[in-house]
C-alpha cells in the first residue's frame, strides 16, 4: 500500500482531472505562518482486517531547513513503511521528498523513490516557475501558475484560512503528478470535536475528492480532520479503499511553530 501518498491525499491531493473548480488561483499567494523548520509528525496506518483495524505501519515527515541552487529552502522529506508482519506480504519502504522556496511556497524539486512489494520506482521532478514548467524523467511538460506536487501541497494548503470559508465550500488548487497536472479541492465541512488514539481534538473537517483508479475508490468517501489552531497539524484520516478501508491517527509531534492548542487532551 502506498503509505505517503495515503498520508498525502490528507489535504486532497488525489486528482480528478474530470473537475474543473473556478478560481483555482486564489489558493496562490499564501505565505507559511502554520509550520516551521525542525517539525516532527510521526503517522500510525490501520487496516481492516476480519472487521478490525490493525496497525500496518507508519510514515513520518521531517522538514529541514536547507539551501537549493543557493536559495533558502525547506527540505521536506516523507518516509513510509509497512510493520514486520504486513513485511511478510507486502513490504513497503517509500520516501517522498520536496524542496520548497522559503518565500514563495512554490517547489523546485520533488523525488519520489518507492519499493511496494516487486514494484519499484524512482524518478525526480524540477519545477521552472517562470516559464510554467516540470521536467519529469519523461520529459518537460507546461504547467499551471502556483502548481504544487504531491508533497509539497500538504504544507502549503496547511496555511489555508478555513475561517474564511463556509461549510460546503469548495478550495481549488492545482497539483502536478504522474507528468499530468491536475485541477483538484477540498471540500471545507466545518468544525467539531474527534477523538483518535492519541487524544480528543477540536479539529477542522474536510473531504477531498478521490479519483476511481487509485487504491481509493472515486468521490468524496475520505474524511480528514486537522487540529483547529495554527498548525493545522492533520490527526485523523479515515477512508474506504479497494479491499476494505483505512484509517490514520497521527501519534507524535514534535517542533510545531506554535502550542498545539487544538488538543483537548491527551490519552
Amino acid at each position: 500500500m502506498r503509505w505517503i501518498l495515503i498520508i498525502s491525499c490528507i489535504l486532497s491531493l488525489s486528482a480528478s482531472p474530470r473537475q474543473t473548480p473556478a478560481n483555482a488561483d486564489e489558493f496562490c499567494g499564501l505565505r507559511n505562518y502554520a509550520w516551521q523548520a525542525g517539525e516532527f509528525i510521526n503517522f500510525h496506518v490501520y487496516y481492516t482486517l476480519a472487521g478490525i483495524y490493525v496497525y500496518g505501519g507508519e510514515a513520518n515527515f521531517n522538514i529541514r531547513s536547507e539551501r537549493f541552487n543557493n536559495k533558502p529552502v525547506y527540505h521536506i522529506v516523507g518516509d513510509g513503511k509497512t510493520n514486520s508482519f504486513f513485511d511478510g506480504f507486502f513490504k513497503v519502504r517509500d520516501r517522498y521528498e520536496t524542496y520548497i522556496d522559503t518565500a514563495t511556497m512554490q517547489p523546485y524539486k520533488f523525488i519520489r523513490n518507492v519499493q511496494e512489494g516487486d514494484y519499484k520506482k524512482f524518478e525526480t521532478v524540477t519545477f521552472n516557475h517562470e516559464a510554467n514548467t516540470a521536467t519529469s524523467t519523461n520529459g518537460t511538460y507546461k504547467v499551471p501558475n502556483c502548481v504544487q506536487d504531491v508533497l509539497s501541497a500538504i504544507y502549503y494548503a496547511r496555511n489555508i484560512d478555513f475561517n474564511k470559508y463556509k461549510p460546503g465550500a469548495q478550495i481549488p488548487f492545482s497539483m502536478f503528478i504522474d507528468d499530468k497536472s491536475y485541477n483538484l479541492y477540498v471540500r471545507y465541512l466545518g468544525k467539531e470535536k474527534i477523538k483518535t488514539r492519541y487524544g480528543r481534538f477540536n479539529a477542522i473537517k474536510f473531504k477531498p475528492l478521490l479519483i476511481e483508479g487509485t487504491i481509493f475508490t472515486g468521490g468524496e468517501k475520505m474524511t480528514v480532520w486537522v487540529t483547529d489552531d495554527a498548525n493545522k497539524i492533520p490527526v485523523r484520516i479515515e477512508s474506504p479503499i479497494s479491499v476494505g478501508s483505512v484509517k490514520i491517527d497521527m501519534m507524535n509531534y514534535k517542533n510545531t511553530r506554535y502550542p498545539l492548542t487544538g488538543l483537548i487532551k491527551a490519552k
